[in-house]
C-alpha cells in the first residue's frame, strides 16, 4: 500500500505541536513526518528538537518567518513519498481516523485532492463559506509540483492558490468531515486586536494571490461552464 508524507508547518504553536507530531507519527499510512518551524519565537522549535530525539521526524527550521506557502513548499521538496497530507499545527482531538479519511481517497484514486473540515468550530462546518481554505488536505506530490515556486511567494494565500490551480486543471476535489477535530480561531489564540490585525493581513494575502493568478480564475470559470 502507498504511504504518505505528513507535512506540519508551525509558527508559534508550542501548546499543540507535540501532540500533532505524535499523532502523525503513529499513523499506519504515514511513514514520513516533516515538520517545518516557520521562524517561531516561542518554544515551538525547542519542542521539535526534543521530539526528534524520541521519534523519527525530519525537521526544518527557518530563521525568519517566511509564510505558510513557503513552509509548505519546502516540505513538499523534502518529501520522499508520492502522497502528501498537510496538517495544521494548532489542532486538538486529532485522531487516527482523520488521517485515513484524508489519505485513503487519494490512495484509491477516488479524488485528486481531499479537504478536511474540522467539525468543532464557531461557524457550523456545513455552512462555513471558508471551508476550502483549510489546512487539512491530502494530494499527490506530482500534481502540486508545477506551482511550488508560486507557493513560496503566496504566504497565507497558499490554500487559495492550490484550490484555484486544481479547479483550473479540472482536478477532482473531495470534502470530508473530520468529526471531533478542534481548530481554534485566532480570537481564541490571541487578543482581539492581534486577531483582527491577522485577519486583515491574511485577507490581503489571499486577495493578492487571487489577483496574481487571474489566469487560473478564468480557467476555473471556463471549466465550470463547460462541465
Amino acid at each position: 500500500m502507498n504511504k504518505a508524507s505528513a507535512i506540519i508547518c508551525a509558527y508559534n504553536e508550542e501548546k499543540t505541536i507535540e501532540s500533532v507530531i505524535r499523532s502523525a507519527n503513529e499513523n499506519y499510512l504515514i511513514n514520513e513526518v516533516i515538520v517545518v518551524n516557520d521562524g517561531s519565537t516561542d518554544n515551538t522549535g525547542k519542542i521539535i528538537e526534543s521530539l526528534k530525539n524520541k521519534i523519527p521526524i525530519t525537521d526544518i527550521h527557518l530563521i525568519k518567518n517566511k509564510g505558510k506557502g513557503y513552509a509548505m513548499a519546502i516540505g513538499i521538496e523534502k518529501a520522499l513519498n508520492d502522497i502528501i497530507v498537510f496538517i495544521d499545527a494548532d489542532l486538538s482531538n486529532l485522531n487516527q481516523n482523520h488521517y485515513y479519511q484524508l489519505v485513503v481517497p487519494i490512495i484509491g484514486n477516488k479524488a485528486d485532492m481531499v479537504l478536511g473540515q474540522a467539525t468543532e468550530t464557531i461557524i457550523n462546518y456545513k455552512l462555513n463559506p471558508f471551508k476550502s481554505i483549510t489546512g487539512e488536505r491530502a494530494l499527490k506530490k506530482a500534481d502540486i509540483i508545477p506551482i511550488i515556486n508560486k507557493m513560496k511567494k503566496s504566504r497565507f494565500g497558499v490554500e487559495t492558490l492550490i484550490n484555484l490551480y486544481y479547479q483550473s486543471t479540472g482536478k477532482t476535489v473531495e470534502y470530508v468531515m473530520l468529526k471531533g477535530l478542534v481548530h481554534p480561531t485566532k480570537f481564541q489564540k490571541t487578543s482581539l486586536i492581534n486577531a483582527s490585525k491577522q485577519f486583515v493581513s491574511e485577507g490581503h494575502e489571499i486577495a493578492i494571490t487571487a489577483l496574481n493568478n487571474y489566469d487560473l480564475i478564468i480557467k476555473s470559470i471556463r471549466n465550470l461552464i463547460i462541465g
